[in-house]
């Protein structure tokens, strides 16, 4: 289920360092069991993911439409877009979060983790239509438990960015987001 940004914001993260420069596109619940103790494996489970082993037709066909149309542009591989080297948030880390874990490798995403801390885990990806950074969160709960919560940053590059994430956004919202919430539950 979709969240209010506030639900995000309102939250002490860490990752609020780091992504001043980024705009909060989405926060949205994620389904957990419980609460904190199952953090670790949320953040498994979704570093796992591969979207073309989706039970969603729909889900495995956009990001295998997305892939192929990033290939035949260039969007995506080292190297691309403006510049020779590719920005990272890990040049931001400060030694704390340089120090810790930094979190598993996804499977079959080209996403890489930045961080991971008891409750909070950040990833990004890079390539020539935005640097994208995904937070995956353990919100608790007045119960003593806890719930996943996941948030979107991204910063466009230009203007193909702009175009891209204007095309894509009712995408995520109405189909990506909510059939991977549920798939990943």
């Amino acid at each position: 289920m979709r969240l209010p940004n506030s639900a995000h914001t309102s939250q002490p993260w860490r990752i609020h360092e780091l992504t001043r420069d980024f705009r909060l596109e989405d926060v949205w619940t994620l389904p957990t069991p419980s609460g904190p103790e199952d953090f670790s494996r949320l953040v498994r489970r979704i570093a796992s993911f591969d979207p073309a082993r989706s039970s969603s037709c729909v889900v495995r066909t956009l990001f295998a439409l997305r892939w192929k149309i990033g290939k035949l542009f260039g969007w995506d591989g080292p190297g691309v877009g403006p510049g020779v080297k590719r920005p990272t948030l890990r040049d931001r880390l400060p030694k704390d979060l340089r120090d810790a874990p930094s979190g598993p490798e996804f499977d079959a995403v080209p996403f890489t983790s930045l961080y991971l801390l008891e409750d909070e885990w950040a990833a990004e990806i890079v390539n020539r239509t935005v640097h994208g950074v995904m937070h995956i969160g353990c919100v608790p709960d007045p119960a003593g438990g806890g719930r996943g919560q996941m948030a979107v940053y991204v910063k466009r590059n230009g203007l193909l960015g702009i175009g891209y994430m204007a095309a894509i956004n009712p995408f995520r919202h109405l189909i990506v987001y909510p059939l991977m919430a549920r798939e990943r539950g």
